[in-house]
């Protein structure tokens, strides 16, 4: 087996990352693409960060010097600084192709990113070269950081603490890719009125985001409800299937995540919920119009906003459709990947990957990656409880019982029949 510890790059050294930010299939892996020379690197200093803020500008945004909204300026300026991103982020998928290394996947339902041109900046280590080109066109650098809306995908704490393990990660070359939801709306927006705090909804991605790339070929999808059937297959052997399900898509976008100053970027991958079809025109007639709005709906409903209260029973049914969503898509997405560069043989899987869960939010991953790795790729169940206890990590960041999710087992019957199943026997099987 290859030394996974370090990668030559240049005079960069790069440890190698568990999760390419493009992923073969097993389509690209049995027809490979022809060889595609290199780009030269792209400069950092700032004339030629001037020179590409105005071909953005001028070009791809369609502004001239009328324009006096700073959210453009700043779009621009993210484009330029994105492009030297986006070059360290391939130099860096190169480097890790070539190993096979252990993949790290960290679960959280948060990630309080926070606004991203600074942090990029200072990573990059071009702050002074970009204020400098600011400085020149006539801009105030504060001024078109101010002008970016900040991505709040968590509450507090354990969002802020998932942010910064994975930054420490990219700076320290750790192979470690994020996964969360991609809400559409964060924790809120805060206003001072007649000197009173007032609570407005966060809609960070009402002008898009610039940083992040939508992966649509990537997109899985999600069951709920349905039925299990039980049934015997070619060889005997006792099955399950899954059916009559509610299916959604988990379309999945991407944000570099570069370390501080290493030439080092790792992936943020973010699921959005989308309806698993699109309007059937011959069923758009009037009399089913309504129905396929409320199906479209309650699919984008799922990662609409940061997960709510769980009080209500909607709230909770809510909360585990997200959860599920999450732990489910990246299974899906890690497997795949496996898939593509290994074929089926699992034997090694545990060896090059591990599934860390960010508090108790992602634990339903446990039953699901036993339901993958048995309905789906036929393993036995004990060669897939041992990949599963051998892969899952568990961080826990409070003991406090009001801490600990609880669902009846009415709603999980309803929402996920198959996963209960599962829990039950691995529940089971410890009472023996």
């Amino acid at each position: 087996m290859k030394n996974p510890t370090v990668v030559a790059l240049g005079n960069l050294e790069l440890s190698p990352a568990n999760q390419d930010w493009l992923p073969p299939s097993s389509f690209e892996k049995s027809n490979p693409k022809p060889t595609i020379c290199e780009l030269p690197s792209i400069r950092t200093d700032e004339q030629h960060l001037i020179a590409d803020f105005k071909s953005y500008y001028g070009y791809r945004l369609g502004r001239d010097q009328s324009c006096k909204s700073l959210h453009y300026a700043y779009e621009a300026l993210s484009l330029a600084i994105s492009d030297r991103i986006v070059d360290h982020w391939k130099k860096t998928y190169n480097a890790y192709k070539e190993q096979d290394c252990k993949r790290v996947s960290y679960l959280s339902m948060e990630f309080l990113m926070g606004r991203t041109l600074s942090n990029n900046m200072i990573n990059l280590g071009i702050t002074d070269a970009v204020l400098k080109a600011v400085y020149k066109l006539g801009l105030d650098l504060e001024e078109l950081m101010e002008a970016e809306h900040d991505a709040g995908l968590g509450n507090g704490g354990l969002g802020r603490l998932a942010t910064c393990f994975i930054d420490s990660c990219a700076t320290l070359s750790l192979p470690v890719t994020g996964y969360g939801l991609r809400y559409e709306y964060g924790m809120f927006s805060q206003l001072i009125i007649n000197g009173e705090q007032v609570e407005a909804p966060d809609r960070w991605l009402q002008d898009g985001n610039i940083w992040e790339t939508e992966r649509f070929e990537y997109r899985q999808i999600i069951k709920f409800g349905g039925r299990t059937n039980y049934y015997t297959d070619n060889q005997g052997i006792s099955r399950v299937c899954w059916i009559d399900t509610h299916d959604v898509l988990a379309v999945p976008f991407d944000t570099p995540i570069p370390g501080f100053r290493n030439g080092v970027v790792n992936t943020l991958r973010l699921w959005k919920a989308v309806a698993n079809e699109e309007f059937d025109f011959q069923e758009f007639d009037g009399r089913n119009y309504a129905e396929i709005v409320v199906q479209k709906n309650m699919a984008e409903n799922i990662t609409m906003v940061l997960y709510p209260n769980d009080v209500s029973e909607n709230g909770k049914e809510l909360r585990l459709k997200q959860q599920y969503l999450l732990a489910s898509a990246t299974l899906q997405d890690v497997i795949a990947t496996w898939i593509g560069r290994h074929g089926n043989d699992f034997s090694e899987f545990t060896a090059k990957n591990c599934f860390q869960l960010n508090d108790s939010h992602p634990s339903i991953a446990v039953a699901e990656l036993m339901r993958l790795l048995i309905d789906i790729h036929k393993l036995s169940w004990d060669d897939a409880w041992k990949i599963t206890k051998n892969t899952m990590a568990y961080t826990n960041h409070t003991l406090l019982p009001e801490a600990l999710e609880c669902w009846s087992v009415n709603l999980f019957k309803q929402l996920l029949p198959r996963l209960l199943d599962i829990i039950f026997e691995i529940n089971a099987r410890f009472l023996v």
